[in-house]
Formats: structure tokens, sequence, C-alpha cells
């Protein structure tokens, strides 16, 4: 039996077991994943035990204080400075980050390399700048943080030559070619909030919602009121879980079982946290 686990705080809400279970039965191995809450201060007391494990996962808020504690990163953790799956290479600790695979396979029909609006620059919004910067976009990054916004901007300019950036303290009307939002803004159990204004939504011609809970945020409902290509993250929670299989033990999955799996989870999400009742 292998054991591999996910670890962060909290992790009351976390679809990982459900997701991993079922990519290891595809793969037809016995293994059990398991989450470990790690409270603040506590990450290196349980670095011995992750260790030990022939895997693990990671969220918040620890993608980027597990790095120190790691042997060697691949180029996905050093180009984003965050960890979100690490593996065993023969005694090693070896840090990747897969949410740029599940970013990427989520939005391969949008246009990444045109005008971007991105709500939130935070760990994954860090990964999603990033991304848009190498595919040419003209970026666009609204975050009341203005220090972290700025610095993130300084970073890609230094490593992505030509790169056009604007940083906003808060998302105002324009024309976009996609909207990203990656701020916790609409997440459950607080439903019934949207990172942006209906005229950000009306301007732009399709949106990402990192969010995977719930399935449908309201940012999404907004956007397919209007009749634009919307799409949320739960294929990207279960496409990076994917990446995680392929990095641990070499797993192949079919496309097909793939999408089955993104819409078995939303079904299982619905059913474990119903909507309360439309927005006001």
């Amino acid at each position: 039996m292998q054991n591999y686990t996910l670890i962060g705080c909290p992790l009351g809400h976390s679809m990982s077991p459900f997701i991993h279970e079922r990519l290891f039965a595809l793969s037809g191995r016995e293994a059990s994943y398991t989450l470990t809450e790690i409270p603040a201060g506590k990450l290196s007391d349980t670095m011995p035990a992750l260790r030990a494990l022939e895997g693990f996962n990671i969220t918040i808020p620890y993608k980027g204080d597990i790095i120190p504690f790691l042997d060697a990163l691949d180029e996905t953790a050093e180009r984003y400075h965050a960890v979100n799956c690490v593996a065993d290479r023969d005694g090693k600790a070896v840090g990747y980050n897969t949410d740029c695979t599940g970013f990427l396979r989520s939005v391969e029909q949008f246009a990444l390399g045109g005008k971007v609006l991105l709500v939130g620059c935070g760990g994954v919004g860090r990964m999603m700048a990033t991304e848009a910067a190498l595919h040419g976009a003209d970026l666009t990054i609204a975050e009341p943080d203005l220090p972290k916004a700025q610095a993130l901007a300084d970073e890609l300019r230094q490593s992505v030559p030509g790169v056009k950036i604007t940083v906003l303290p808060k998302a105002e009307p324009g024309s976009y070619d996609l909207l990203m939002n990656a701020c916790p803004v609409g997440m459950y159990p607080r439903s019934h909030a949207c990172p942006v204004t209906e005229e950000v939504i009306a301007g732009s011609k399709a949106v990402f919602d990192v969010i995977y809970n719930p399935t449908e945020t309201l940012l999404l409902r907004k956007a397919r009121a209007l009749g634009k290509p919307a799409v949320g993250g739960a294929a990207m929670l279960v496409w990076q879980a994917v990446r995680a299989h392929e990095i641990w033990y070499g797993g192949s999955f079919a496309p097909g079982a793939v999408a089955q799996i993104i819409q078995d989870m939303e079904r299982e999400i619905d059913r474990l946290f119903p909507a309360e009742g439309e927005a006001q």
C-alpha cells in the first residue's frame, strides 16, 4: 500500500481525496490518500512523516513555505515560486507545480495571449499571470495589495522581455479577451459575492474562475447570462491531480476518463454543498 496526503489549513471542504482515489482506481493501484491539516508554525514538525510518503500535495497556506524543506525543485516550481506536489525521488523530496498544467488545460479554448484581466495575484494568481505573460498577453492585474501586484509585475518584466502589464487596485470596465478570477470572492460559503462588476463582465469575451466550490459561481452565472463562454475551476483541480499521478508513478489517463471525474466531482460538490438560494 502506497501512501499519499494533502497538507494545508483548513482542509474541511477539500475534494482531493475524491479525485485521487478515482485516479488510483483507474490505475489499478492500491494506495491511500488522506488529508493532513497542519496548524500554523507546525510544518517543520510534520516533515519527517511527509518525507516517508511516496508523495504529497500542498495547498494554502504552504505552497511557498514548503520550499525550504525540499531537496530540489522542478523548473515549474522554480518558475512560479510555489509547490503543490512533492514526489520522492530516491529518498529526495522534489517539488513540482502542477497547477500550471491544470490551468492551461482549462483555458486552452480561450485567448490567453490576448488582452487579459486577472483579478487577484496570490499563489495561483502568480502562476496565471506568469502563463499569460509567457503567452504574450496584454495583461492587467487588479489587486488591492498594490505593492504585491507591482512586485509581481516587476518580476515578469524582468523574466518576460517586452511583456505589457498594467496594475490597478480594482478591476475597471474595459475591453478584454479573457477575464480570469484568482481571488476567493464568491467561494463557498460566501457564494453570493462577485469579484467584479457586471460592466467588467460585459466587456469581457470569456471568463475563467479558479473557484470550484460552488461549481457555478455568481461570476460564472452572470457571464453565462450575458452569453459569454465561462469555465470554472473544477477541471483545473482534476487536471492538476492527473499531472501529480504522472509525476508520482507514471500514471496515464484517457481524456474521457478525466472528463468523467470532473463531471462526477461537480455533482458531488453540488450534493455536499447545496446552494442556499439565488443571489439577490
